[in-house]
């Protein structure tokens, strides 16, 4: 097939478009590198080993969506594109809702006029919100604790009223759990934009000298070391369960699927620390913190679903993830660069 890969240029975008490429489709990236570089173009090149064609544009513009779908023609759309720092969205929700929701609306309106009928959405467990039990499971009900995450509830729900109106359309929702790791190759992974988020990318900074020390928010969560458990899914499991989400949908007739995408294993701040400082062979110094507001205990998939429906299974270890994302930080200290 020929797919539209939204945000292709980003760090799950990048990784999946390989996987693309490998499984014999051809993509068209478009992106407008707001919260990545165009030297990961370069290297995607590099490591597929062939042209990848890529559009300059912003999403949220209907006008520039619907002529880059009369000029290309698309079997199926993947749609990574919109910004994602949970703490960012608490300062900035009218941008979060502005450009989540916008560029959703301009890609549906687009593929609406085009005849575009597959679609595959990157959404998050944040949508299970704080109070659901583990594991957490397709079928329970949707909520979130910041606007990030209610811009995925929304999304979400737009696309099923979309998929309502129209039999012809098939769309997969992939909940993600946490992805960490990168690209065996160690030339590309996770370059966040400003200070990071997410546990793995900050441990990589301690390693390489960027940063002091990691921060361990809350060690009085009831979990075993009491610091809290998520679960860490390497983005090269990731990458392959967009393949066969977009396999499935030329299958199967319902018209939205749902599916988690994690190990199913939960896995402690303080036994990640221990992990990457075995792979990374660095010491990673640690600062206690208190508990950050929204966070829970715990947090990981009942990934059963995916892996009866779509065949997959995440495979990839703990030390695995680990390895890979230690392999890219210190190969690339500073990221991808600039030009």
């Amino acid at each position: 097939m020929r797919i539209l890969i939204t945000g292709g240029s980003g760090y799950i975008g990048s990784h999946t478009t390989l996987q693309l490429i490998a499984a014999g489709h051809e993509v068209v990236i478009a992106d407008n590198f707001s919260r990545s570089k165009p030297s990961v173009l370069a290297r995607l090149e590099s490591l597929a080993g062939t042209p990848i064609k890529h559009h300059v544009i912003d999403l949220t513009d209907r006008e520039e969506t619907d002529r880059l779908f009369a000029q290309e023609t698309f079997d199926a759309v993947i749609h990574f594109a919109g910004l994602k720092a949970v703490g960012e969205s608490v300062a900035m929700p009218l941008e979060y809702y502005t450009n989540n929701l916008g560029s959703t609306f301009s890609l549906l309106t687009a593929m609406r006029a085009h005849g575009v009928k597959k679609l595959v959405f990157s959404s998050s467990a944040t949508v299970y919100g704080e109070q659901a039990p583990v594991p957490m499971q397709e079928d329970f009900p949707t909520s979130a604790t910041n606007p990030y995450g209610w811009t995925k509830v929304m999304q979400e729900q737009i696309l099923c009223d979309v998929a309502a109106a129209d039999p012809e359309m098939r769309i997969a929702l992939l909940r993600y759990f946490n992805p960490v790791g990168a690209h065996h190759s160690g030339m590309i992974g996770e370059d966040p934009h400003g200070v990071p988020n997410n546990l793995m990318p900050l441990l990589a900074q301690v390693a390489v000298g960027r940063r002091d020390a990691l921060h361990v928010y809350g060690k009085d969560y009831p979990t075993p070391d009491g610091t809290a458990r998520r679960d860490y899914l390497h983005v090269e499991d990731l990458a392959s369960g967009h393949v066969a989400a977009l396999d499935e949908l030329g299958r199967t007739e319902a018209p939205v699927s749902t599916w988690n995408l994690g190990t199913g294993t939960p896995t402690s701040v303080l036994e990640m620390v221990s992990a990457f400082a075995e792979a990374s062979d660095r010491e990673i110094p640690t600062v206690d913190a208190p508990r950050r507001p929204g966070d829970i205990a715990d947090s990981y998939a009942d990934p059963a679903k995916a892996q009866a429906e779509l065949g997959w299974v995440a495979v990839r270890t703990v030390h695995d993830m680990c390895a890979d994302t230690w392999r890219w930080q210190s190969q690339n200290p500073d990221g991808f660069p600039d030009a």
